[in-house]
């Protein structure tokens, strides 16, 4: 797959932001003849997913956008979760993370909140502690069980130090095995950093490989989450953000569109529009609201059902505030969330590997996830939140 990038997709010099700027006019017309030729001449387009999925994809991307409910991201490597256990002081053993889990998908009530789960491989063949299979647990809960599909990122040759997302190749075998084994819906991340340019290269890059994930998830009956991340690293402004996020939209959905991709069995989690982690601006819920759903309006056709935002870093309170004013008035889609640290921070530390706090980890995830619903119904007010909720959690250069 990546020399067929590479063949498509010509590298480019790093892009100033007048060059960004010049380039808005035409990606607007591009991606506006891309939307007119899918919905006037379906005739010419073949969707490429299969009819004996067509409906359920559909079913399943509106299950998950239900109202009061988001995502439950933990789908972290098994690397990754070494490091959430290591904070805590315990070792990274597969016992461990099982058990771990096991907690955050027993939680009672939690598909209250809560309509899908993403997990990791290990996570979508393990049982829990009890013996019981996790994905049966998770249906149990009415929450949908989905995987991560996507292999990391690696360098990104010929850029400007950046990275794209490798996974493609064996992709339709797993996501078929990923099907029979009860995932509904599945997650590709890839990157985009703003201080390292973003280069043209890395862009289309990024948007073709998301394009392509998805279309071969929706064969295998898997609804897609596209995620294309603009990583907050940088000393950017919200302007900056905006301008780049509506370059990298407008990337994708024009790919998605060439690669047939049926945009009513879609999921997109994007990263909200905020000000750089290390910016000395800061902005308001209100700002970021305002700027995220100008872009959404500007960018994301209405046929998309769900819009579930990534946390990147914020803290857990910073993320349910800025969704909770993005949903103060009405939207054409649902807008939720996809958060893995955003919900977890405060219950794993509550826990801290003890058998006797299993409860009290439980109910701060469930507190949690109850802030999100209502703000996801724009009801959250933010009152009563913990001095560790309000904690950010940005890590430069943070690897997932």
């Amino acid at each position: 797959m990546a020399s067929t990038s590479a063949t498509l997709l010509k590298a480019s010099p790093v892009l100033e932001k007048s060059e960004w700027v010049k380039g808005q006019s035409l990606l607007r017309q591009t991606s506006f003849v891309a939307a007119v030729r899918r919905h006037v001449a379906p005739s010419r387009l073949t969707v490429r997913a299969s009819s004996a999925y067509a409906d359920e994809l559909v079913k399943t991307a509106k299950t998950i956008a239900s109202p009061g409910r988001g995502i439950l991201a933990m789908d972290e490597s098994n690397a990754t979760c070494g490091k959430r256990l290591a904070s805590i002081g315990l070792e990274n053993t597969e016992a461990n993370r099982q058990a771990y889990r096991t907690l955050l998908i027993t939680a009672p009530g939690l598909g209250q909140y809560i309509s899908g789960a993403i997990l990791f491989e290990e996570t979508l063949y393990q049982s829990t502690t009890d013996g019981r299979k996790m994905v049966d647990v998770l249906s149990e809960q009415n929450i949908v069980p989905g995987i991560k599909v996507d292999k990391g990122l690696v360098p990104l040759a010929g850029s400007n130090n950046e990275s794209w997302c490798q996974g493609l190749d064996g992709l339709a075998s797993r996501s078929a095995a990923y099907y029979q084994q009860g995932a509904r819906f599945a997650k590709w991340r890839t990157v985009v950093s703003i201080p390292n340019g973003p280069s043209a290269l890395a862009v289309k890059e990024a948007a073709w490989g998301l394009a392509r994930y998805a279309a071969i998830s929706q064969d295998n009956g898997l609804v897609p989450i596209v995620e294309p991340e603009i990583l907050l690293d940088g000393e950017h402004s919200i302007d900056r953000t905006y301008e780049v996020a509506e370059k990298v939209w407008a990337e994708v959905f024009f790919y998605l569109a060439q690669n047939n991709v049926m945009f009513e069995g879609i999921l997109l989690k994007p990263s909200m529009v905020t000000p750089g982690a290390e910016s000395k601006d800061r902005a308001t819920p209100e700002q970021v609201a305002s700027y995220t759903l100008k872009l959404l309006r500007n960018r994301i056709p209405p046929a998309v059902p769900g819009i579930m935002f990534l946390s990147g870093g914020q803290s857990e309170v910073e993320a349910t505030l800025n969704l909770n004013a993005m949903n103060q008035g009405s939207n054409p889609w649902h807008v939720s969330f996809s958060y893995a640290r955003a919900l977890q921070n405060t219950c794993l530390k509550t826990w801290g590997g003890r058998p006797e706090n299993v409860k009290a980890a439980q109910d701060t995830l469930l507190v949690r996830a109850q802030a999100n619903s209502l703000a996801q119904l724009g009801k959250y007010t933010g009152e009563g939140e913990s001095e560790e909720a309000k904690k950010g959690m940005f890590v430069k250069g943070y690897t997932y």
